[in-house]
């Protein structure tokens, strides 16, 4: 067994690396593995449980900024704002006098300085030259309009300063100019734009568009200026739901008209271990790669437990804009430079334990072992108690190289009095070839940071059939995992190719199509690719299993083009055939 990993495990949960040696681990990796630093969603943070119901965690409406060579994000109701310096290593600041238990805190740069405001309570603007410092200044306590999920915009081309904002079911997309140094408004507010479900299928509610009684609800306005156009990003249909995704309207002025893009809705993932890419920011890294940081959903405690997931963001050569979902709750490299495409940020490694087998130590009524291995957010694993002791363990089927792991732990049990003291999970991460005698992968036994969706890079691949997690320590009242991920690849041949062999759109709601393609016996799952333009199959949806699916996500007044991907253990089999749906 290599014994650095067990000790880089064990000093990085002691806080005691230095940032020279994690750009010396870093290097490491990609020297061995030809690869770097790998990303995993939803982003590992300290999730706070919420202040009025302390069973669940909640995050939303990410604002990322990236200022003086540093990241800082800022979410609703966190108790403050998080800093980065690489986009996995986050602490929090807690300021002297935000309003951070608002929601949908909005942050732009000017002329060197943060300018901050947040939900329902923008009469307040603050600023800051210096947001590490965790001091702010107000600007104005007289803003005359108190709005919903606001996003202040300095536009850099017209040296103007707009706030977008809107939150409602049948309400519509507003802006309004400010003046730049009073922050007062400028000019009258301006409607841009509103909902039309009847029409656009990503603006039906519920977790697969098919609400058709309910109003969907259009929010998180978010604006980035790339090449001479403006693109208004807007989240719909709501917060709870997996098909929560991010539109765009483009236009050549900061304030309209702003025109539907073709490729819509611009984040879209509704599938997958992470569901929901809606109400949040795009912003760039020190590279000048763009990324789209946004709210995904759990909702099932409350409709307001949520976390956040990171992906990559495009413009092809036509202007369009598109953020690249597939496979990012997968492992991404997060880039050392400028890239040109989605392929450059996959290294290629598969979920190894998808419906594996799984041994536990006990299991709590409701929470079988299968809920490890589904792929499932909103199902988990409990075991009876938080002993030490109380283990799960995954029978990968053969050999495989294991690049690296991802623990989802579920807080089972968490409830008001119950949380005291460190909220760190501590665990022993184990490996087997035989499920007999065991070798150490991480020793988390002292850990002391919360990392409620803690994922680790193996420095250098391990050969192993058997993965175990054991509790050392729990601070719910028990051991509880709503994802046990293993990633790395099988020696097996790859999925054969598959294409689609119906498509059915309907004739009464465009918005729906059904599709069926041929399956494929060795496959776990497949990526229907499509887009309204043959060379733009932007959008992705993961099937797991049945070779069909119903999509209800469509633009009834435009054709589309479908392309299916089979996917396996050992990697995946792009589908080369492309079918027209008018």
């Amino acid at each position: 067994m290599k014994k650095w990993n067990h000790i880089f495990c064990m000093a990085k949960s002691l806080g005691v690396l230095s940032m020279s040696c994690v750009l010396l681990f870093l290097c490491g990796c990609k020297a061995q593995l030809g690869n770097g630093l790998t990303l995993c969603n939803p982003v590992d943070l300290s999730y706070r449980f919420s202040l009025k119901d302390s069973t669940y965690r909640e995050a939303a409406d990410p604002t990322m900024v990236y200022f003086k060579g540093e990241y800082y994000l800022f979410l609703s109701k966190s108790g403050g704002y998080f800093h980065s310096v690489n986009l996995v290593d986050w602490d929090l600041i807690v300021p002297e006098n935000l309003p951070v238990e608002k929601y949908a805190p909005t942050v732009m740069e000017m002329d060197g300085e943060l300018y901050f405001t947040a939900s329902l309570a923008t009469d307040r603007i603050y600023k800051t030259p210096e947001p590490k410092s965790g001091k702010w200044e107000l600007v104005t306590d007289s803003f005359p309009m108190v709005v919903a999920d606001p996003m202040l915009f300095y536009d850099e081309v017209r040296d103007k300063v707009f706030m977008y904002y809107g939150s409602g079911a049948g309400t519509p997309m507003m802006s309004v100019e400010l003046d730049r140094k009073t922050f007062m408004p400028v000019s009258a507010p301006k409607k841009l734009f509103y909902s039309h479900a009847d029409k656009y299928g990503w603006e039906v509610g519920g977790d697969h568009n098919t609400n058709y009684k309910h109003v969907g609800w259009m929010e998180g306005a978010w604006m980035t200026y790339h090449d001479g156009k403006y693109y208004l990003q807007y989240a719909v249909p709501g917060t709870e739901v997996k098909s929560y995704c991010n539109g765009v309207y483009v236009s050549d002025n900061p304030d309209g008209p702003f025109v539907l893009q073709p490729h819509n809705p611009f984040s879209y993932k509704p599938e997958g271990f992470v569901c929901g890419f809606g109400h949040g920011s795009t912003f760039q890294d020190r590279f000048g790669n763009y990324w789209n940081i946004s709210t995904s959903t759990i909702s099932q405690r409350h409709m307001f437990e949520r976390r956040i997931s990171l992906c990559p963001v495009f413009f092809d050569t036509d202007g369009t804009i598109y953020a690249s979902t597939a496979w990012v709750d997968y492992p991404f490299l997060f880039p050392d430079r400028k890239v040109k495409s989605p392929q450059e940020l996959f290294p290629g490694w598969m979920l190894l334990n998808y419906k594996k087998q799984v041994e536990t130590s006990s299991s709590l009524e409701g929470h079988s072992s299968e809920c490890v291995v589904d792929e499932d957010i909103r199902t988990w694993w409990s075991a009876e108690t938080a002993d030490e002791g109380e283990f799960l363990s995954v029978d990968l089927g053969k050999i495989a190289e294991i690049y690296a792991v991802q623990v989802n732990f579920a807080d089972q049990g968490a409830r008001a009095g119950s949380l005291s003291g460190s909220l760190a999970y501590r665990y022993l991460l184990e490996v087997s070839t035989d499920g007999v005698e065991w070798d150490i992968l991480a020793d988390k036994s002292h850990n002391r940071k919360d990392a409620p969706h803690e994922y680790i890079q193996l420095r250098e691949p391990e050969q192993a059939r058997y993965v175990r997690l054991t509790n050392v320590g729990c601070p719910t009242r028990n051991f509880s995992v709503s994802d046990f991920r293993v990633f790395g690849l099988m020696d097996k041949p790859l999925p054969q190719a598959t294409e689609v062999m119906s498509a059915e759109r309907n004739k009464d709601n465009r918005r729906r199509v059904r599709l069926e393609w041929a399956e494929v016996p060795d496959a776990i799952g497949y990526n229907v690719r499509f887009g309204v333009q043959p060379d733009k199959l932007f959008h992705h949806y993961i099937v797991y299993g049945d070779p069909g699916v119903t999509l209800n996500v469509l633009n009834a007044d435009l054709p589309y083009y479908f392309a299916i991907d089979s996917f396996n253990e050992a990697g995946i089999t792009e589908g080369k055939a492309i079918k027209f749906v008018p």
